[in-house]
């Protein structure tokens, strides 16, 4: 520890510490202007000058290092008159346009010239600043404006990892400029940007901060739920900020969370209930629309019995909400055919992580990761697929100097700051964990207390890896011994490991096997051990985990609890007898086919685009006696239903979500649902009371405390009603001893020849921002991504329009030629009805053998 005096207190601090942070520690305020706390230290704008006893100039408070027995003086009228002089010489030639300045009202610059009472300008200089920069997407940038803190670049290059920004030209010529193929669009510049430099063009001269309102809440297009205030004027949701303080978030957004938000007042939304007779769709009232379902609902009930009737809901829906879905179903109706998309991805990955670990989700608090000393990226990328994630990667690798190893089919961003590269061929993943984990433990390098301590069939383990070949591997999965040996010694070596996987393990075929690979090298290199690091899948729909929770599944009731062994416990707790078995969404779309099911309930979910074969899932709904879609958007799927029921987007709904991590939140409802629409658990709460014929009370607060009171999930949750709450589970995961199963995984054949595999776009979350104007100024629409050197061979040029067939079906798209795909592999996202890309995909996979024509 340093002992210093500042304006004569006594302060004690850590070594290596800051003037400026120890100032801060006993309350005394030093101006800054360029500072910003995560983020290394500038120096540029000289604002935070201080006086140090025996040194004759000046020094940085923001990165001057304390020494033990400093004396330093914070406040003079020296100071204040070369501060004044700095500031001075900032605004040279900064505009006199505040009035029309959209920083106006939340500006640094304007408030440190009001704290140091600058009101003159005694210095002219010739102004040979760049001009305006018009041409960027979403974002404007005004050079004139800038006083050169580098924030903006900092944010993009340590903390976001996308080295877009960067200072161009010199002296009074210099400016920020931006490599647009780097830049994420995450809107960070702006929102770090101390005075009117980067402004958002779709904010632009659409309100003062001051009359606006804040309401707390959470970003919810992915999973990782970062803390955001919903601004909002005239009932209108202008923009999401976040604070750098005392969020999870650390005051970062991505595209989707600074940008994605337009989707809550698009012109497609739904407003009014409607109702499809023989002829035409008409909007009826809300009694009228509830009136019909329950009647279908009694009606095919008493001819077909509840089994006829079936329900797909998703993570767009909150907690409560989901909870409420499938106890409508079980107990209202009688029915326990209820799933959703989950099935196509995260499910499976769950179901291998309980028979393994014995609990479904993130092992750890994703901030752990940045503290973790190794770092491995398996199928994922999480760039896309969970922002908050990539940013935690950045910290530990970036900042702290964690080996990275990313292994993946493409070449994504983290492959740039990645330590090891993995390229392996797709399908491959088995092999491929299974031969790092044999090389861990070949080297001694694998964590031999913990398995011997926590892994109940230790000695089953050992046998099957030391039978994998490796030779085999490296011929299966196209990665050479090399890089193998490479990676291992990074993962077998780190005191920590975060491992992290994603979609492409998620969606895959044979995801439990794949999972089930992964826990194993997890447990191996000792990701599992300690406060630091941990195993973590990724999923990239806003509230997945809190759905699967809720028990949205025939296999599972709330809490994971078994659906044959706990069914008599919820018997009693709901005062009824829950049905036998129930269909999942696999069997669902059967059983429309064959007549079997004449309802479904579409609860925030588009089979038409999201589920894999949408082309039969089109079929079979058109097939349907009566389709009931509750939903925000009208679409394709609003067309075909004879219910229409209109939700509330995450801003106009109260209720509680929960993160990859287990991080339970509150939703802060900042505005009324648009229209006649309502709140989705109201609308569910009034279905629940019409077909059961009860009368029950029902409210988020009611349906969270019932879930907790049957469940373990929620022990220690605290109802603050707004913001963070505690967190729902006891991180990091602690098993019990010999508790940890290993169960062996076993590859698959690798297929050969042309293959397409089906993601996510960076720059859109679900289908929700493809209602965004600003999202689709930057990915307007889907394509397919291939190879330069497979374009070759097809005949394909950038932009052609190509079609894509498999044996299900054929999709028509432009192509997009980068060498970020390997050859032989095809890349398409899945989030534009138009592309549709979907409909070539069979179920349960996200990889398929095609053929590629000229369209």
């Amino acid at each position: 520890m340093v002992n210093l005096k500042i304006d004569g207190k006594d302060v004690q601090i850590e070594k290596g510490a800051t003037i400026l942070a120890a100032a801060e520690k006993v309350g005394i305020k030093i101006p800054t202007l360029c500072f910003l706390k995560k983020v290394s230290p500038t120096g540029a704008c000289r604002v935070c000058v201080v006086e140090i006893k025996g040194v004759d100039k000046l020094m940085t408070a923001c990165n001057t290092r304390v020494v033990d027995g400093m004396e330093v003086t914070t406040q003079s009228e020296r100071l204040k008159k070369i501060r004044k002089e700095i500031v001075q010489l900032l605004l040279v030639n900064h505009p006199l346009d505040c009035p029309v300045c959209d920083a106006a009202g939340e500006c640094d610059l304007q408030n440190i010239c009001f704290d140091l009472e600058v009101t003159t300008q005694p210095f002219t200089a010739e102004d040979v600043n760049h001009e305006a920069i018009n041409g960027w997407p979403l974002i404007q940038q005004v050079p004139n404006r800038c006083v050169l803190c580098e924030k903006c670049v900092k944010v993009c290059h340590e903390t976001i990892g996308s080295g877009a920004l960067f200072v161009n030209d010199k002296g009074d010529r210099t400016f920020i400029d931006k490599d647009l193929d780097l830049c994420e669009f995450c809107g960070n510049c702006v929102a770090v940007c101390p005075t009117g430099t980067m402004i958002s063009k779709p904010f632009k001269f659409k309100s003062r901060p001051w009359e606006m309102t804040r309401k707390a809440s959470v970003c919810t297009t992915c999973g990782s739920h970062c803390q955001v205030d919903i601004n909002v004027k005239n009932g209108q949701v202008y923009r999401l900020t976040s604070e750098d303080e005392g969020t999870v978030n650390n005051g970062n957004l991505c595209v989707g969370g600074f940008f994605g938000h337009a989707f809550i007042h698009s012109p497609e939304r739904l407003q009014r209930p409607s109702l499809k007779d023989e002829q035409s769709t008409v909007h009826v009232s809300w009694d009228e629309a509830f009136g019909a379902v329950a009647d279908k609902i009694q009606q095919i009930r008493k001819e077909s019995g509840p089994a006829a009737i079936a329900g797909l809901s998703s993570g767009r829906l909150t907690n409560e909400e989901n909870y409420l879905f499938q106890k409508l179903f079980r107990v209202a109706i009688g029915s326990n055919n209820i799933d959703s998309g989950a099935r196509f991805g995260v499910l499976e990955a769950y179901k291998a992580l309980r028979e393994t670990l014995g609990y479904a989700g993130s092992s750890n608090a994703l901030g752990k990761i940045g503290s973790s000393r190794a770092v491995l990226v398996f199928g994922a990328d999480v760039t896309a697929e969970a922002p908050a994630v990539d940013w935690q990667i950045e910290k530990a690798c970036r900042k702290n100097d964690a080996p990275l190893v990313v292994a993946n089919m493409r070449s994504v961003k983290l492959r740039r700051h990645s330590n090891t590269f993995l390229g392996y061929r797709p399908g491959s993943e088995v092999a491929l964990a299974n031969a790092l984990t044999r090389l861990i433990l070949d080297k001694g390098l694998a964590d031999e207390d913990y398995l011997t301590r926590f892994v109940g069939n230790l000695d089953d383990m050992k046998q099957a890896l030391a039978a994998v070949d490796l030779d085999k591997a490296i011929k299966e999965t196209g990665v050479s011994r090399q890089f193998l040996e490479e990676a291992a010694e990074h993962l077998g070596q780190a005191k920590s490991v975060s491992v992290i996987f994603g979609r492409d393990i998620l969606t895959a075929a044979n995801a439990g096997d794949k999972t089930r690979a992964i826990v194993t090298l997890a447990l191996v290199c000792g990701a599992l051990h300690g406060d630091i690091g941990g195993l973590f899948p990724v999923h990239e729909e806003g509230n997945m985990q809190g759905l699967l929770d809720m028990g949205v599944c025939p296999e599972f009731l709330p809490g994971f609890q078994d659906y044959s062994a706990a069914r008599g416990k919820f018997d009693v707790a709901w005062r009824t007898a829950l049905p036998q078995d129930g269909y999942n969404a696999l069997q669902m779309l059967e059983q429309i086919e064959k007549g079997n099911i004449r309802a479904l309930y579409l609860a925030a979910t588009n089979p038409l685009v999201s589920f894999p074969e949408s082309a039969r899932w089109r079929k079979a709904l058109e097939k349907l006696d009566f389709l009931i879609v509750q939903d925000i958007l009208d679409s394709e799927l609003t067309k075909l239903a004879h219910v229409v029921l209109p939700g509330a987007s995450f801003a106009e709904k109260t209720g509680s979500v929960t993160a990859l991590d287990g991080r339970i939140s509150c939703l802060g409802q900042a505005i009324e649902p648009v229209g006649e629409a309502r709140e989705d658990w109201t609308i569910l709460a009034e279905l629940y009371n019409r077909v059961s014929r009860r009368t029950d009370k029902i409210n988020t607060e009611v349906l969270l405390r019932e879930a907790k009171e049957l469940t373990s999930l929620y022990g220690d949750l605290c109802f603050a009603g707004e913001g963070l709450c505690k967190p729902c589970r006891k991180l990091p995961f602690a098993p019990e001893e010999k508790s940890l199963q290993f169960i062996a995984a076993t590859q698959g054949d690798v297929e050969e020849g042309l293959q397409l595999l089906v993601g996510k776009n960076l720059f859109h979350f679900d289908l929700l921002t493809t209602h965004s104007p600003a999202n689709l100024e930057i990915a307007p629409e889907g394509w397919v991504e291939m190879n330069p050197a497979t374009a070759a061979t097809l005949q394909v040029a950038d932009g052609d329009k190509i079609q894509v067939v498999s044996s299900l079906g054929s999709a028509t798209s432009k192509a997009r030629l980068t060498d970020k795909i390997p050859q032989d592999l095809l890349f398409a996202n899945y989030h534009f009805a138009d592309l549709n890309i979907q409909q070539v995909m069979p179920q349960g996979k996200n990889l398929v053998k095609v053929e590629v024509r000229k369209a």
